[in-house]
């Protein structure tokens, strides 16, 4: 059995400098996906990785970086 669970994490657009939050999904340690801003819907790149202890972390760039 796995153990799913979603934790909130908060970044900013890098379009718009807006905070967002973002849900990550801590059964998979490392993950990228294109996610739409919430604010200005542009595709934001969504780099996150999950530490040893759980704990979930974004780095988000625009598609021009």
């Amino acid at each position: 059995m796995s153990n799913f669970s979603l934790e909130s994490v908060y970044s900013s657009c890098p379009y718009c400098g807006e905070p967002i939050e973002l849900l990550v999904d801590c059964s998979v340690y490392e993950q990228e996906y294109v996610e739409d801003c919430q604010v200005c819907c542009r595709p934001i790149t969504v780099h996150a990785s999950v530490d040893s202890d759980g704990d979930p972390s974004v780095f988000v760039s625009s598609e021009d970086e």
